[in-house]
Parts: structure tokens; C-alpha cells; sequence
């Protein structure tokens, strides 16, 4: 009983050191980039040893992927709650509004992501990986047009359901780089709204 009492209380610490390091790691990585971050850089910024990180992590990259994984787990989240509220019939204006409110609009974010972009751009094997995670949003998105009924028609400039999901994906990639330079969330999550309206239906808020 002890031992397991034990091992029960080293996986906590241990979840909780994990948890610490990435908190870290985010804070450092949006304030230098990766790349110019050292593994004493995000040891000395969550107070623990190179032992600690090493314990977690096998090389920064690998808490770079957990990073990601962890935010983009999360937008995915976001929007599949925000659309799994209607009913059948998907209401694209409501759908739209829940979503932009909702959706992780952080700048600190979308500078971690562009590094990890970056960083994918000149390495297959992690690009695959980013691959993976933009799937997995634009597959939450096209299973919520897919089973859509009632008057819910695409723009036929579309296509279909898949071709509309990557087009929310592209939108919100857009509107995200231009949050970047001018850091403006307020507006951004306006400029998404509209856009994604009128990307969705005729442009007025009416499917066609």
C-alpha cells in the first residue's frame, strides 16, 4: 500500500513538473522564439533542474511538440463544442458568432505556432506532424457541415463540405497573421466572423 501511495504521489509531482515546464516553455518561446531558447532558459524560467526537464522530455523539440499538441488539442476542442450546440439545422451565424468567441485568439500563441510553422517548413517529418493537427480542426469542422440538414447549402464556389472546411482553416490562418502585426483581438475576432459568414453563405447571413 505504501509503495503504491508513493508511486501515486511521484506521478502527480511528476504530471504537475510536466505541466510547469510547458507553462514555461510557452512564456520563453513567445518571448524569444524557438530556436533561440536553451534548455536552461526553460529550466531557470520553471525552477527545476536539467534533471527535471530530462525526466519529461527527452530534447526541446519534443516539449516544442507537446506544446503544440496541447494548443492545438485545444482549438480543436474549441470549435467542436462551439458547433456540436446546434441543432440539425446548422445555423451559420450563430455557428459563426460561438465559434470567434470562443476560439484561442492569444498572440503570445500565434507566435509560438509560427515558429513551429517555420521550423516544420525545413523538416518533413515535423511537418507531418503540424499536417496531422490541422487535420484533425478541419475534420471537426466538415463532420459538423456534413451533418448539417434542413437549408444549409454551400456556396457553390466551395464545393463541398471539405472544400468549405479548409476554407474556415485558411480564413482563420489569415486573420490570425494579421493579428500578429497588428495585435488587435478585438478586431480580429470581428474581421474572422465576417468572413466566415460570408464564406459560408451568400453573404448576408443567408445559406444559399
Amino acid at each position: 500500500m505504501a509503495v503504491e501511495q508513493t508511486t501515486g504521489r511521484v506521478t502527480r509531482r511528476r504530471v504537475r513538473t510536466r505541466a510547469n515546464l510547458l507553462d514555461a516553455a510557452f512564456a520563453v518561446f513567445a518571448a524569444k522564439g524557438f530556436g533561440r531558447v536553451s534548455i536552461e532558459e526553460v529550466c531557470d524560467a520553471a525552477g527545476y533542474s536539467r534533471g527535471a526537464f530530462y525526466s519529461n522530455f527527452g530534447s526541446l523539440d519534443e516539449l516544442f511538440f507537446a506544446l503544440y499538441r496541447q494548443r492545438a488539442a485545444l482549438i480543436a476542442e474549441q470549435v467542436t463544442e462551439a458547433l456540436a450546440l446546434d441543432g440539425p439545422e446548422l445555423d451559420v451565424p450563430a455557428s459563426v458568432a460561438r465559434v470567434t468567441d470562443v476560439l484561442l485568439l492569444d498572440v503570445d500563441w500565434l507566435l509560438v505556432k509560427t515558429d513551429f510553422l517555420v521550423h516544420a517548413a525545413r523538416d518533413p517529418a515535423v511537418a507531418q506532424t503540424l499536417l496531422e493537427h490541422r487535420e484533425r480542426l478541419r475534420r471537426a469542422i466538415e463532420d459538423r457541415l456534413a451533418r448539417a440538414t434542413g437549408p444549409t447549402a454551400l456556396p457553390a464556389v466551395l464545393g463541398d463540405v471539405g472544400g468549405a472546411a479548409r476554407a474556415v482553416v485558411a480564413a482563420y490562418d489569415g486573420v490570425t497573421t494579421q493579428l500578429l502585426l497588428d495585435r488587435d483581438v478585438e478586431h480580429a475576432r470581428v474581421w474572422l466572423g465576417q468572413l466566415l459568414t460570408a464564406l459560408l453563405t451568400d453573404g448576408s447571413g443567408t445559406p444559399e
